[in-house]
């Protein structure tokens, strides 16, 4: 048995250059012939001489199409074409004979080879025959890659803010999006990581292809390993098939690792190696396969403590922590609240200023998820969609820290930031009323005498040309 590995060209062809061909072939000088060839076209080609040695480079590698001689001393080519087809491998196979027999040539193609060549066989022919094989094989894992996309993948929405902490992370997401460096995210829960993430994905050059988000929170340490990596068939009881893993799913694009601080040393090692050179095995297989998959993380811990008490690899944080983006708490983003109420609520949904004062002044501990939770509990409650205080769940409406319409005038700051989005918040719905004073007062649930009052107070001029309001901005929207 022998086996002959054919270098790659300086220069190979761009359309085949990462495609990888295995010729099993009996008579030897042929299989090497036919390897050169096809590395000179710049393919990654590899020839073997029987049945056994062609499984066990299957079994080590991972290749496009595998050549195969039907009849071959041992094993012969049909028998391994029924191997492998129980390890559910991608290769497409083409069958070579050198007697024709049309029962062979049914069995191979119900088996599901792509084509059945005759020898002596033309080198034109069968470079023809490859790419077929080779673009067949790249459609259906595409194909398998988005249809695993549109299972796993939840939908995103824009960011939302104009605050000065959001406008510097905008910022920091406008270049480091477009690298393929790996990313870190940190932030409080609730405050939007995923869809930093997804912005990152979408400033990239990579956006048109797949972002996959795994959680390790969410899963055991046995179950995230073979999420993360795939598994072979009966690599362990309920195996029943081979599966790829998120990290192959999402190869050529992007994978977020949300809550990375909660992963297993063991299972670190492992993602240090994808990391490093873009290496991974399944589970319960020994082949390794390569990867060029970008890795964004996030947590919500300190990362640095968590090194420092060796509860994660030092190697590995420096590999995730390229960069570090820090997504602010909601508490920290003075004047986006009213955005981001418009924004979830709706442009036919408006607020009463009382409670947009008890919104501004509570603290958020669950940050945006748990204001998104707070807006769609007040749509439940209010009638003619408008957005009472008392619509609004208790933790708000009880805080202490929640101003009276009483305390309006206060000289604190934290006063004059109330008054200020209270000001903005008039002039927005006097803006979607069309300047329509009744029509206002009851979206902001005030008398329309308030209301005037309210307008004298701010200086707000009901000439329509003044009233204007900023837009909430939308960064990476493509």
């Amino acid at each position: 048995m022998t086996t002959a590995k054919t270098n790659l060209p300086s220069t190979p062809n761009a359309d085949s250059q990462s495609a990888r061909v295995l010729i099993a072939d009996d008579d030897t000088s042929f299989g090497n012939m036919i390897a050169r060839n096809f590395t000179r076209r710049g393919y990654k080609a590899h020839d073997v001489d029987c049945g056994e040695a062609a499984l066990d480079m299957l079994e080590k590698y991972e290749f496009d199409v595998l050549i195969l001689d039907v009849s071959m001393p041992g094993m012969t080519g049909i028998e391994v074409l029924q191997r492998l087809n129980d390890t559910g491998a991608d290769t497409e196979v083409i069958m070579l004979t050198g007697t024709t027999t049309v029962k062979t040539a049914v069995d191979a193609m119900k088996l599901g080879a792509i084509d059945y060549l005759n020898k002596p066989v033309e080198m034109d022919e069968l470079i023809v025959v490859v790419e077929k094989a080779r673009d067949a094989v790249r459609l259906k894992r595409e194909n398998r890659h988005l249809k695993a996309i549109l299972n796993r993948s939840v939908p995103s929405f824009d960011m939302v803010g104009q605050s000065e902490v959001m406008r510097e992370l905008f910022r920091l997401i406008e270049r480091a999006g477009p690298t393929s460096k790996p990313i870190l995210i940190q932030g409080e829960s609730g405050t939007g990581k995923e869809h930093i993430a997804r912005a990152l994905h979408q400033a990239s050059s990579v956006s048109d292809k797949p972002m996959v988000v795994i959680n390790c929170a969410a899963l055991s340490e046995n179950l995230l390993e073979t999420e993360l990596f795939g598994h072979e068939k009966g690599s362990f009881t309920g195996a029943a098939s081979a599966k790829e893993g998120l990290i192959e799913i999402a190869d050529g694009g992007t994978l977020l690792i949300d809550e990375i601080g909660e992963m297993s040393g063991s299972l670190q090692a492992k993602m240090l190696r994808v990391l490093e050179d873009g290496s991974l095995r399944r589970v319960g297989s020994v082949k390794e396969r390569k990867v060029n998959v970008r890795i964004i993380s996030a947590t919500n811990r300190d990362m640095q403590k968590e090194v420092d008490e060796g509860r994660f690899r030092e190697d590995l944080f420096y590999r995730i922590d390229v960069m570090t983006l820090k997504v602010p708490p909601l508490r920290e983003r003075a004047g986006d609240i009213p955005l981001l109420i418009k924004y979830f609520a709706g442009d036919d949904w408006s607020i009463s200023l009382e409670a947009l004062d008890a919104m501004n002044a509570y603290s958020w501990p669950g940050n945006v998820r748990q204001l998104i939770n707070a807006i769609e509990h007040a749509k439940i409650l209010a009638d003619e969609d408008i957005i009472h205080l008392k619509n609004l769940p208790s933790a708000i409406t009880e805080s202490p820290l929640r101003p009276t319409t009483s305390a309006i005038g206060a000289s604190t700051s934290r006063q004059r930031k109330v008054e200020s989005l209270q000001r903005q918040h008039v002039i927005s719905v006097l803006q979607q009323c069309g300047g329509n004073k009744a029509r206002a007062a009851r979206s902001l649930g005030v008398s329309r005498r308030t209301l005037y009052r309210l307008l004298d107070k701010h200086d707000i001029s009901l000439d329509k040309s003044e009233c204007k309001v900023t837009d909430p901005i939308r960064p990476h929207r493509r």
